[in-house]
């Protein structure tokens, strides 16, 4: 046990993660074209690590990429009972007019006839811009009333830079977000199952309805997951999300991928369409979606980091007879994404931290005595409780003792001593005053020792 302890105190504001010094990597970490988007996140939503950040506070205009929110907020409204998947809905005048003819569209007309699940389809798969509106209406009434409550959600989720004006992502110079908000939505739409589920259909086929007598066969517009509409990104382990594009956005797009357990979410916005030398059409939001999700999942690993079983150090105990000592161990076992450069046993370093330098018996096992947190550079993985290893009883005599110090340590004690003491001082001044006093008037000498007893001359 170490005869002395240098007790710090270490206030861990720590929010989630630390957004700038937590990106492990540069921009030329993950390829030449990595730096092409005006800005790219990439993150592990199990963990909430963020592997990769340019620009990730950057307001950019989101395109379809709003659609997300939009069809989080459909399935939300599902599960509160609100609507369910088989409900049928009739398309308005209101939420199909006003689409753009450039637009991406499932070619819905006012007065047909979807259920929700189609509707949701067409948001996910085909990005149509009138299905987005047919299903705000249905959930708020109005589409000002749905934008409303995406706001609302987006603030929920903690969006800071986030600003919807419409339900589809057409161009508005007051509808933008970023790449860090974005990816806070995505990864409450990757929870959802069904979302997940939505998201990663390749083709959707409309069958007839009330109105249109041909059914109608869609292609999903995520090249990571088909190759149906373009063969040069299909992506082993994608699955999701959304893309978007207008000409003041560029290409967007957020993109999921799980591989051997491991899930990751990329967020590219502001990319280019351009020519590569073949003579053939680059469209970089998917290139560079790539080179991340390759770069995450060849050069990161989740590792335990700490185990529950590790008794990091010991606590002096005061007040116990048995020992003098208590050994802590970590409250939970920690997992987490790591470069594989990175040896846990070596590189992490480990600061622990203590309520008290010396804690006092009785210690119950499981007591919370410290903490201890987790970091490599300015990264810090976790900080997590230390716990007491065992029960370690308290002895009556000395806790008698301790509390009987404490006792005359009290300021009222105090007072009443320091009163006592004086009164007994006065008592003792005052009777040697009054046996001075005796002494010098012969008082007290008794009868024999009055010398005005013999007088013997005559009275007068």
């Amino acid at each position: 046990m170490r005869s002395r302890r240098i007790f710090t105190v270490f206030f861990c504001f720590l929010l989630l993660f630390n957004l700038t010094a937590g990106a492990f990597a540069t921009e030329g970490d993950v390829g030449e074209g990595a730096t092409v988007a005006k800005a790219a996140l990439l993150a592990d939503p199990d963990t909430g690590e963020i592997l990769f950040a340019r620009n990730i506070h950057e307001r950019l205009y989101p395109a379809s990429i709003t659609k997300i929110m939009t069809a989080l907020l459909v399935l939300e409204a599902v599960d509160d009972g609100k609507l369910a998947m088989d409900t049928v809905l009739t398309a308005t005048e209101s939420a199909v007019g006003g689409i753009p003819n450039d637009a991406s569209s499932a070619g819905i007309k006012a007065g047909e006839q979807l259920t929700v699940e189609q509707l949701l389809q067409c948001i996910l798969v085909v990005s149509a811009n009138e299905a987005a509106n047919i299903l705000a209406e249905a959930v708020s009434g109005t589409v000002d009333g749905f934008v409303a409550l995406m706001n609302q959600r987006a603030k929920e989720l903690g969006c800071q830079d986030t600003s919807f004006m419409n339900t589809n992502g057409l161009q508005h110079v007051d509808h933008y977000s970023t790449a860090w908000d974005l990816y806070l939505i995505a990864k409450e739409a990757w929870k959802n199952d069904t979302f997940m589920r939505l998201c990663g259909i390749k083709e959707v086929d409309i069958p007839p309805t009330n109105i249109n007598e041909k059914s109608r066969k869609y292609y999903t517009t995520n090249y990571l997951i088909s190759t149906a509409r373009n063969a040069d990104y299909l992506y082993k382990g994608a699955n999701g999300m959304k893309t978007g594009s207008t000409s003041d956005a560029g290409y967007c797009l957020v993109a999921t991928a799980t591989r051997d357990g491991r899930s990751l979410i990329s967020v590219v916005l502001g990319a280019e369409r351009v020519e590569r030398e073949d003579g053939t059409k680059d469209t970089q939001s998917f290139s560079e979606t790539v080179r991340l999700f390759n770069w995450g999942f060849n050069n990161f690993s989740r590792q335990i980091i700490l185990s529950t079983d590790t008794l990091l150090d010991e606590v002096p105990v005061s007040l116990s007879q048995e020992q003098n000592y208590v050994k802590v161990h970590p409250a939970q076992e920690i997992e987490r994404l790591i470069p594989d450069d990175i040896d846990p046993e070596k590189d992490i370093q480990r600061t622990l931290t203590f309520s008290q330098e010396t804690v006092e018996a009785p210690v119950t096992k499981g007591q919370v005595l410290g903490q201890i947190t987790l970091s490599h550079g300015d990264t810090v993985y976790a900080t997590v409780d230390l716990l007491a290893d065992e029960d370690v009883a308290a002895s009556r005599l000395l806790v008698f003792q301790r509390d009987f110090m404490l006792f005359l340590h009290r300021p009222a004690v105090k007072i009443g001593a320091v009163a006592f003491v004086a009164l007994i001082l006065l008592i003792l001044i005052l009777r040697l005053i009054f046996k001075s006093r005796r002494r010098r008037y012969g008082y007290g000498r008794g009868r024999s020792g009055y010398r005005g007893g013999g007088y013997r001359g005559r009275r007068r």
